[in-house]
């Protein structure tokens, strides 16, 4: 049996990171994972920490400790029971693992506890591993029933003395529980006098939060409070409780009697739970808010700066992250929904979200965009590069500067005369590569050129690729976006110089120019040519190179399965009129193919004979992979387009793409053979070997957008000023955001070998 893993769990450290407590985590040292599983509603992960005995977690949240979990159950259970003058029918919704149902039954008043929650899978983990908390739920007194919390309630108003809500944090569908309608129905459940409890979050992470639902509960029940406890494993070590009566005038802060068997809980804790610090006092009490500004929230001066940003892609959150550090600049995010806006823009300061269409050719919303356009000071178009040249045209129009992360094409050089009549600025190829790759050839070859030196080769290779751990496909390979650009940029020419002679290959022969590609004895890179290669010894003023090759890294084997690909025809975009719905994966095979039957021995003996396998070896490794994706498979192909690559993709979106807790890989590497003025050589390097982050960023989208957030600050600081098309193929361009780059902890390092 394989050990278990979770992705939450690296290096032995549990981390507990989430949106709903941002820039900070909870870590525990985990001795081993003692169940991990994914039931209809949740990932359940149970591991047994160094410190806090056995750990119960619920969508990467920590839910409970044995070290800690009596402070929590206590207070939530014995605020509301112990100021009841009775209470005798209790009903808690959550709470599955039985640590609330245990403290009720310390009130001897009690005779019957309802437990609702929705998922067996909490109940069944819990009685398992957590039995301390959990060995109540067969107490006779006790009803375990798993269904709806809502329906449940809705299906008897007026039977409960005291409800307690045991609660997740207010994501996703737990969001209901912090939501007026979910009030109302406790309000209706209880008995006249009833009490509810219900998980109220912390006083230092969402005290706005707080604020909104003891306005809502004060709009339902006559008497509405918070009170909290402290917890060394929830976040910032505190949490706190909604605690409600139906009874004008109840006294929620006075036990009417004591509760034995306690560790946290006693009169004096009951009492002191309802006294708040000052800062949440102030705000809770008085509307006044008492709390620190620091930062960019530190002035209440409005933005004078308007930057407008078109796409939603995975590259576009860092970068937006990176223009509003700056209290100076107001955003708007603009994708052709407006729901995929509003999600990108989500928790953003200084950011609103609205719907436009920048490839559109329809007249009412190329206005649209103009009119947006031209109400900003600079627009970010992260579209797809054939779109760029729609924004740099309303740009001129609205006199608006533009920063892309794209090559400068064509059809961008077309317009140059009116972008520098328009007097903006269009500064283009300020991404990972091109962009950051830009930075640092530009910075060394400066660097040699001062000393007197000279640049004989230049070889820049850059790959972004799935980490180590997670390329367990046989391309070794994984997609962050649509399978169908990345397929086809296999198709490309290229054009490269080598020993002072031009290079320049097909196509269809560009897996064929592939190489092994040393950087380090960890990983087995090949390398491959990108594009046309030979304008980047003027643009980098490198006369003296005889070799000037950029290209792209790939794992291993890659290059030899796209091959087959290619001459199985799976890269064909031309339309087949015989591929329609319906058909098995085996069927357009045998198609594409020419082979004389769909079986799969035939299928593979064709393939065979297409391929030209170099060894016996290298014949199982492509075909098992062939049957990986499913290609000899009976099952019913999704047809896209009525191509073979677009079927292709609607298949390879589903294998390939990152799973959650996965991360990728950047590795970009400059290697320069350098010639000094006494005859010496050297070889220099600059390499970035960087990792995303599984529950954050990628290390693509990070260095993606990262630089052209600072490029786009630059502008606006009007530090690149020259109107025009610029690209960062100048010290005086490079420098600054370099500068800035390695501030921010990023950018590649250098080594003489």
């Amino acid at each position: 049996m394989a050990p278990l893993t979770h992705p939450s769990i690296k290096d032995g450290w549990f981390r507990e990171i989430s949106s709903q407590w941002p820039g900070q985590a909870m870590t525990l040292k985990v001795n081993r994972i003692l169940h991990v599983e994914k039931s209809l509603y949740q990932d359940v992960l149970v591991f047994e920490s160094e410190t806090y005995g056995n750990v119960l977690v619920l969508d990467g949240v920590i839910q409970c400790t044995e070290r800690d979990e009596f402070s929590y159950q206590e207070m939530i259970a014995h605020l509301p029971l112990a100021s009841h003058p009775n209470p005798k029918k209790v009903l808690v919704i959550g709470g599955g693992d039985g640590g609330v149902v245990r403290e009720v039954l310390k009130h001897d008043t009690v005779e019957q506890v309802v437990l609702c929650d929705i998922d067996e899978a909490v109940i069944r983990v819990s009685k398992q591993f957590l039995p301390h908390m959990s060995s109540l739920l067969s107490d006779p007194r006790v009803t375990v029933f798993v269904g709806d919390g809502f329906k449940f309630l809705a299906d008897n108003t007026s039977t409960y003395d005291v409800i307690i809500t045991d609660s997740s944090d207010p994501v996703g569908p737990a969001a209901s529980l912090f939501q007026k309608p979910y009030f109302e129905l406790l309000r209706d459940a209880l008995t006249p006098g009833g009490h509810i409890s219900t998980q109220g979050e912390c006083l230092w992470i969402h005290l706005d939060l707080i604020q909104d639902l003891l306005k809502t509960t004060r709009t339902l029940f006559p008497v509405a409070e918070y009170a909290f406890t402290t917890i060394p494993t929830y976040p910032s070590g505190q949490i706190g409780f909604m605690v409600c009566s139906k009874e004008a005038g109840r006294d929620l802060s006075k036990p009417l009697r004591p509760v034995p068997n306690t560790r946290y809980y006693n009169a004096e804790v009951h009492k002191a739970a309802f006294v708040l610090p000052e800062f949440g006092r102030a705000l809770l009490k008085e509307g006044k808010d008492l709390r620190p500004r620091f930062g960019a929230n530190a002035t209440d001066k409005a933005p004078t700066k308007k930057v407008l940003l078109l796409g939603s892609g995975a590259v576009a959150r860092p970068c937006a992250e990176y223009v509003v550090r700056n209290p100076d600049n107001a955003l708007t995010i603009a994708c052709r929904t407006l729901k995929s806006a509003e999600a990108l823009a989500n928790d953003l300061r200084n950011t609103t979200a609205v719907s436009l269409d920048a490839g559109s050719e329809d007249p009412e919303k190329q206005a649209a965009l103009e009119k947006a356009i031209a109400e900003h000071d600079l627009v970010i178009s992260l579209v797809p590069y054939i779109h760029h040249p729609n924004v740099i045209k309303a740009a001129i129009k609205g006199k608006t500067n533009v920063v892309t992360t794209s090559y400068i094409s064509p059809a961008i050089r077309e317009l140059e005369e009116e972008i520098k009549k328009a007097g903006i600025v269009v500064m283009n190829e300020i991404g990972l590569d091109p962009g950051v790759d830009h930075l640092y050839a530009i910075k060394t070859i400066d660097e040699v050129h001062a000393k007197g030196g000279k640049i004989k080769e230049f070889h820049s290779f850059c790959g972004g690729l799935p980490a180590p751990e997670c390329s367990d496909n046989p391309l070794g390979y994984k997609f962050s976006w649509s399978p169908r650009g990345g397929l086809l940029a296999l198709l490309n020419s290229a054009s490269y110089l080598a020993e002072g002679k031009q290079v320049d290959i097909q196509g269809k022969d560009l897996m064929n120019a592939a190489r092994p590609y040393y950087i380090t004895p960890a990983f087995a890179f090949v390398a491959y040519p990108n594009r046309n290669s030979v304008p980047f010894r003027e643009f980098y003023n490198i006369p003296e190179a005889e070799t000037v090759i950029r290209g792209t890294l790939r794992y291993q084997g890659f290059p030899e399965f796209v091959k087959a690909l290619v001459a199985l025809g799976w890269l064909n975009l031309e339309k087949k009129e015989w591929l329609k719905d319906g058909l098995t994966w085996a069927q357009i095979m045998q198609q594409a193919i020419g082979a004389s039957d769909a079986s799969e021995s035939t299928l593979v003996a064709r393939v065979k004979e297409l391929c030209q396998f170099p060894t016996e070896a290298e014949s199982k490794r492509i075909i098992s992979g062939l049957k990986w994706i499913g290609l000899f498979s009976n099952a019913p192909a999704t047809v896209r387009d009525g191509n073979l690559l677009d079927t292709l993709c609607a298949q390879l979106e589903t294998l390939m793409k990152y799973e959650p807790g996965e991360r990728d890989l950047v590795m970009l590497q400059h290697k320069f053979i350098v010639e000094w003025a006494d005859g010496t050589t050297d070889t220099i390097t600059s390499t970035l070997e960087a990792y995303g982050e599984p529950q954050g960023h990628s290390a693509m989208a990070l260095y993606v957008g990262v630089p052209c957030g600072i490029a786009v600050q630059l502008v606006l600081d009007g530090k690149l000023n020259t109107p025009g098309i610029l690209a960062p193929y100048s010290k005086e361009i490079c420098d600054p955001i370099r500068e800035i780059l390695e501030a921010q902890g990023m950018g590649l390092i250098e080594k003489v070998l």
